[in-house]
């Protein structure tokens, strides 16, 4: 964010609010000039001239957009009687070129759908699949839901003109232009940055804004000087290069970009694979495989998971949130169109329309944060194994539909694509490849056999159908395991069988594996690994006898002879000496991935099953305390009375039922759960 500048023409320091004004005068006179020449040339013939990357004259059209428009003679200008230098006409046609040259896939995509279009748009044959992917530009990879969304928007617009759309232009209206600044079409003429002295942490941007929102002159531009604080992610030897300057509420914000050396990422000869698996509630499930010089494939750890339960929760609550405002503004834009002017309808539909962008505001920026965290601890997973290669599996065409309404939205709203990209932009900093593979097939087959697997809802309910845990029925294998688990294990193996197979695609400049082999499939299974115990347990006498009804804990171990203390005081030989873990019965239904759901209400750790205070101390918001400064401590002084009646029971000694005094609130022994 650009917080403070100085006009260095008059000395005048500018604050954040002023700063923001003049350049929100300068982003509004460069998304007039690119509206304007991104309409003009809206058209198939247009943008086939500029795609074709030649002139007339059989000259290479410049790879940028600004010089590649101006070879065609495609000039922007400003409204009468304003004055702009040529570098901020320039920003405007390399804005308005962009847009163009990224209209040309689509324009491609829309005539291969319409020249082919189906006997019914709902369903396709193979045959018309077939004819479909011949059409289109790079049909043959082409994920299957980028061809229905297409094929879904002709259709629309075909239920409402009765007839075909002629190209995508008559499909889709021009583009909004985005209000930014492309600092990165202008030289030194207009902006310039650099690193402030021997503080490597901060840099300065200048560049000239107007002083007026209608510059009429040349004198109306001043330059700005603008001090940036560099973020950590930054290093101190990265080379800076021209911002994309933005408005943003009221601010005005820089979107830096650096360059520095990294290593060279690798297509082929990876020995150590980390594999990605996604899910729904288990956000990812990943973990590394090595492959040995006789193609034998071993697991290295059970590996992990990333499980973002309650940021999913709280996305799917604004969501919901969001969809029910929706609905509201609906309603009240229906009642505005069909009364005369309301005051208080229309004042209310503004209200509705502030709120909603406040919602929409919170659900990116929680759908940002969780993806580069989920991408950051991906890498991290990598670099730990020492892995090369991050194997991930390829979603794009998987469709969210015949599983609930709810099931399906949260399908189609998770952010895999934005996990993906910052993935690829961490993992490309330490030399990390990362690679996308077919995902079929991965949670059917197990790892070890590739025999089809049996989905169970649970380990300990082997018999009731389910999704969550698999079971092997191959009687020579019998691995059975989480479905991710085992999901993760089957894209690595498979990426390490077909690494021979990765390409680049050419479009997006990523790492992929288009197709599946079934003679290198065959290869991608794990070879389970033998414990070997290097200590030796021959027999060596008869074996030690052990009762059937060992001595109660309590009393294993007495607590050593001590004074006699103030009342309450337990005696000796019921002491809690060896705590060092819970009963056994503390431990059920801990794991929901490993056992199945329970039944019962809330039942904290421990709390009714003889394990003290210790195990069953909370921090409720009740009588008026805040809890991030004064927690208020729960005690169960059921479970303290029933311990104290078993002790009396069994030592047959009168114990005085006063339970124990609850911890102070600085006492480390006490765990406290906000």
């Amino acid at each position: 964010m650009l917080r403070t500048a100085v006009d260095e023409k008059s000395g005048e320091l500018l604050t954040c609010a002023v700063l923001a004004e003049r350049v929100g005068w300068a982003v509004d006179l460069v998304s007039g000039m690119v509206g304007a020449l991104t309409t003009e040339h809206w058209n198939s013939a247009d943008v086939d001239r500029l795609a074709c990357g030649v002139d007339a004259g059989g000259r290479r059209l410049p790879s940028n957009a600004w010089m590649a428009l101006r070879r065609l003679g495609w000039t922007a200008a400003p409204p009468e009687g304003i004055k702009v230098n040529d570098r901020i006409v320039r920003m405007a046609q390399e804005a308005a070129g962009r847009t163009l040259r990224s209209a040309k896939w689509r324009a491609d995509l829309t005539a291969a759908i319409l020249a082919t279009w189906p006997a019914d748009p709902n369903t396709r044959t193979a045959k018309e699949w077939e004819q479909v992917r011949a059409a289109a530009p790079g049909g043959q990879f082409l994920p299957s839901s980028v061809i229905k969304s297409r094929t879904r928007q002709a259709a629309a617009f075909t239920t409402e003109h009765g007839r075909l759309a002629a190209d995508v232009f008559e499909l889709e209206p021009p583009p909004r232009a985005a209000r930014i600044l492309l600092l990165s079409a202008c030289d030194a003429q207009q902006a310039t940055i650099e690193r402030a002295g021997d503080d490597s942490r901060r840099a300065l941007l200048r560049l000239q804004l107007p002083t007026r929102p209608d510059p009429r002159a040349y004198a109306d531009w001043t330059w700005v000087a603008c001090p940036i604080t560099l973020p950590p992610t930054i290093p101190p030897s990265a080379v800076l290069h021209l911002p994309t300057v933005r408005i943003h509420g009221a601010q005005a914000r820089a979107d830096l970009a650096f360059t520095l050396p990294v290593p060279k990422t690798q297509r082929t000869g990876h020995t150590v694979a980390l594999g990605v698996d996604w899910g729904l509630n288990t956000l990812l499930s990943a973990g590394a495989l090595r492959l040995y010089s006789d193609g034998q494939i071993t697991a290295l750890g059970a590996g992990g998971q990333f499980r973002a339960a309650g940021v999913l929760a709280k996305q799917h609550r604004l969501r919901r949130l969001s969809e029910r405002l929706h609905a509201k503004i609906d309603h009240y834009q229906r009642l505005i169109d069909g009364r005369a002017p309301d005051p208080a309808l229309a004042a209310n539909h503004t209200l509705l329309s502030q709120e909603i962008q406040r919602v929409c505001a919170r659900r990116s920026n929680l759908n940002d944060a969780l993806s580069w965290a989920a991408a950051r601890w991906a890498v991290d997973q990598a670099i730990a194994a020492g892995a090369g290669v991050i194997y991930l599996e390829d979603l794009r065409s998987m469709e969210a539909k015949g599983m609930g309404r709810t099931h399906n939205t949260r399908m189609s709203q998770q952010v895999r694509g934005q996990i993906t990209d910052r993935m690829r932009h961490l993992a490309a900093e330490t030399g990390i490849a990362v690679v996308s593979v077919p995902a079929r097939n991965t949670s059917k087959h197990c790892p070890h056999c590739l025999t089809p697997l049996r989905h169970r809802k649970a380990p300990d309910r082997p018999t009731v159908a389910g999704w969550k845990w698999a079971i092997c029925p191959n009687p020579s294998c019998g691995w059975q395991g989480d479905r991710d688990m085992g999901a993760w294990r089957r894209i690595a193996a498979r990426g390490l069988a077909h690494q021979a197979k990765t390409v680049i695609d050419r479009a997006s400049a990523t790492m992929l594996i288009r197709t599946i082999v079934d003679k290198l499939e065959t290869k991608a299974v794990l070879v389970a690994t033998t414990t070997i115990s290097r200590s030796d347990r021959s027999k060596t006498g008869p074996t030690r006898h052990r009762p059937t009804r060992p001595a109660p804990r309590r009393r294993r171990a007495p607590s050593p002879t001590g004074p006699q203390g103030s009342a309450g005081k337990r005696p000796e030989g019921h002491a809690p000496t060896d705590r060092a873990r819970l009963p056994r019965a503390a431990h059920r239904n801990q794991d929901v991935t490993t056992i199945s759901t329970p039944t019962t209400g809330h039942r904290p750790r421990g709390a009714a099953l003889g394990a003290g205070f210790h195990l069953h101390a909370h921090a409720p918001l009740h009588g008026g305390h805040n809890p991030r400064q004064t927690p208020c401590l729960t005690w169960d002084r059921s479970a303290d009375q029933r311990r104290c009646k078993y002790e009396k029971w069994r030592s047959g000694q009168s114990i005085l039922l006063r339970p124990r005094v609850p911890p102070l609130i600085g006492d480390s022994t006490a765990r406290l759960v906000r």
